[in-house]
């Protein structure tokens, strides 16, 4: 017996490689590195195995309590020896072999070069397999320098070569959080503005819905929303509302109400809403799009590109059959991997999104450069051709400065191909490059947060985010200093413009799809108002009496035909007389004034907004205003805590 365990313990020995002082050096550098990476990514308390009758460790100790002699327990404790060696390599050479002998080659040390270092930590926040390939580096150094080092196996995969001794790695839970990486674009809100001294107010209109989406995102989650991620215009904007459809071959048509403002009697608000013509879609040019896909590491996450591809797949139903469609993606690198295909050939344009796998660093710059270089060669008089560019906005390699960004995009939207842009994921969502791209490439920016945006976005708002009617849409109103003490414009902070550039053709504005509507609010406050905010000045001169009592302000509107340089202008007076109450758009105002901090709400509440919003919800067929009113009641609830 005792020569058979000497034979034993010489060939455990032997197949004990020799510790190499070099390469242990650094793999505990390695280490080191590492679980500094691991405590500066981990922002909360970390999962433990100790949960109530389920995992691991609750099983372990059962069997324990359950055989509790010391026969039974050296037993289990020499078969789970056996066991372990037998699924190690060290197993492996031990037990007989049906194959010819070959010694193993030794396993190369994890290494976490700089670009993998984002990846990786990215890529932890959603997949527990990955959090196990983060520590698969702090194993003990000699073993990770040979052959014995046991790799973690990803989840659902086979773990030996041997199919005697192979076992499945079961899938550990997801650990979702929010990190502190993520960018929004915003401005302080809106001051209230003296009309004798300033009277005059221009702002270029947006379309866009990204911030109601991401709103809805933290509340689902129980968070409020980050002050900058409100923006009250993209709020107000999401909904539809009652107004006068264009006549003729008018782009547009305004409509104008006034009504008492609900956080303040003594002010109105001034809604100005105005509807792009429809198109139908049997008359409507091709349409050529090009599908930029962000596959990077960050995009791993199921709220990420998986659900990317299932809002994709409904977009694709609404398709024609002369549409065509190309794919292209970056991570690391930009490639092609769908050339020009006719919409027609559904089942070929799914099958390469279904193969769309996320990993890599993300290489913005030469995924857009790409993107542009496929839709030129899709281009065709007549047609339509749009970048669809879908992310998480983390552009962390390339051309990552939002000023670049913003040039490059200028640039390439006199092309006639216009870029829109589609947010996925939280965590890292770079809002900020991604509102620069809209903005800048004529297009609009949504944010997915569920199949059901992905719907209302992509299916039922198709044409209005793709086909223009109008672009470089800019207002511009006047307040009568006879009529009007105050305003202020809620919202559109990001979209304030000079006074100048409103006559000015080569300033870039806001575009308008077919069928889109624009709202815009402001808050007045009348001549002889008692909630006139600022004192009259010392030394300057009293508020103008002249002018016409019966207007309230003067609206002007410019836009130009897609692919004109010339804009075309629209005006009218606004009367003084309320012509309306308190709107559903004022109570999604009053919401997203409430989300910033209620500087000029006074004691409107979040109860307040949920009356308002209930009592004006008026039509709801897909339910959105509802949504609304229930987010308003976690916001309340949230605020109170």
């Amino acid at each position: 017996m005792s020569d058979d365990l000497d034979d034993l313990k010489q060939m455990m020995d032997a197949a004990t490689p020799r510790p190499d002082p070099d390469r242990k050096a650094e793999n505990i550098a390695l280490a080191r590195k590492n679980f500094d990476n691991l405590q500066e990514f981990w922002g909360h308390t970390r999962p433990t195995s100790d949960r109530p009758e389920k995992g691991l460790m609750s099983g372990v100790r059962k069997v324990l309590k359950i055989m509790s002699s010391r026969g039974a327990l050296t037993a289990t404790t020499a078969l789970v020896a056996i066991y372990i060696a037998m699924l190690s390599p060290l197993g492996d050479r031990l037990m007989p072999q049906n194959r010819a002998e070959a010694p193993l080659p030794p396993a190369k040390p994890a290494v976490l070069t700089e670009a993998s270092d984002a990846q990786t930590r990215s890529k932890a926040a959603t997949s527990g397999a990955a959090q196990e390939e983060m520590l698969a580096p702090l194993v003990e150094p000699e073993m990770a320098a040979d052959s014995m080092a046991i790799a973690p196996a990803p989840a659902g995969r086979v773990m030996s070569s041997d199919p005697a001794t192979s076992f499945i790695v079961a899938e550990p839970p997801a650990i979702v959080f929010e990190s502190d990486t993520e960018t929004f674009a915003n401005a302080e809100t809106n001051p209230v503005k003296v009309t004798s001294e300033n009277p005059v107010s221009t702002f270029s209109i947006d379309v866009d819905t990204a911030s109601y989406a991401v709103i809805r995102s933290s509340l689902s989650q129980g968070q409020l929303p980050p002050r900058d991620a409100v923006r009250v215009e993209e709020m107000i904007n999401y909904f539809t509302y009652d107004y006068i459809a264009p006549d003729g071959d008018a782009a547009f048509q305004p409509t104008v109400s006034v009504s008492p403002a609900p956080w303040n009697p003594d002010t109105q608000i001034l809604q100005i809403g105005i509807e792009g013509t429809a198109v139908e879609i049997d008359d409507r040019p091709p349409l050529n799009l090009v599908f930029l896909i962000d596959t990077s590491g960050s995009m791993e996450a199921p709220n990420k590109l998986p659900l990317l591809k299932q809002s994709f797949r409904l977009m694709l139903g609404q398709l024609r059959p002369e549409d065509e469609v190309a794919i292209v993606t970056y991570a690391g690198s930009a490639g092609q991997v769908l050339a020009p295909t006719p919409a027609s050939e559904r089942s070929t344009i799914l099958n390469a999104l279904e193969n769309l796998s996320a990993g890599g660093s993300t290489a913005g710059q030469a995924g857009l450069q790409q993107a542009y270089a496929t839709a030129a060669q899709m281009a065709a008089e007549g047609e339509i051709s749009r970048v669809i560019l879908a992310t998480d906005g983390d552009f962390n390699v390339g051309l990552s400065d939002p000023d670049a960004l913003e040039a490059y995009i200028a640039e390439k939207r006199e092309s006639g191909t216009y870029l829109s842009v589609l947010g996925f994921g939280r965590g890292n969502l770079d809002d900020a490059t991604m509102q620069a791209l809209a903005q800048n490439g004529n297009g609009q920016a949504a944010y997915i947060d569920t199949l059901t945006e992905a719907q209302k976005v992509l299916v039922d708002q198709l044409s209005g985010a793709l086909f223009p009617i109008a672009d470089d849409v800019k207002i511009q109103v006047e307040f009568n200093p006879a009529t009007v003490a105050e305003y202020r414009l809620i919202g559109y902070e990001t979209r304030a413009l000079k006074r100048e550039d409103f006559n000015n053709d080569k300033v870039d504005a806001g575009d308008i799809g077919a069928g889109h509507q624009v709202t815009a609010i402001y808050e007045v406050t009348p001549v002889g108002s008692s909630a006139i905010l600022n004192d009259d000045l010392r030394y300057g001169t009293v508020a103008p009496a002249s002018g016409d009592s019966d207007e309230l302000a003067f609206l002007r509107l410019r836009y130009k035909a897609p692919g004109a340089e010339t804009s075309t202008l629209i005006e009218e007076p606004v009367a003084t007389e309320v012509s309306g109450s308190a709107s559903f758009a004022t109570a999604i105002a009053g919401f997203g004034q409430l989300l910033r901090g209620g500087t000029y709400t006074g004691e409107w509440t979040y109860a307040d907004a949920i009356a308002l919003a209930t009592e004006t919800k008026g039509a709801d067929p897909f339910g959105y205003r509802a949504e609304a009113i229930q987010l308003m009641r976690l916001a309340e609830s949230l605020s109170a805590n």
